[in-house]
């Protein structure tokens, strides 16, 4: 069983996987905080005065 897992492991395919999972899971940490830092500027509370 450790060599199935080994091979598994230095499989191509499983580090396509790997690596699809982790750039997805970076854009969605960057999606996050470009939404958080509020890039379209801050809300003026006396706009309507």
């Amino acid at each position: 069983m450790g060599q199935w897992r080994s091979r598994l492991l230095h499989s191509e395919v499983t580090k396509f996987v790997l690596k699809t999972i982790f750039y997805f899971v970076v854009m969605l940490i960057l999606v996050y905080l470009y939404s958080y830092s509020g890039i379209n500027g801050p809300h003026f509370i006396y706009n309507e005065f």
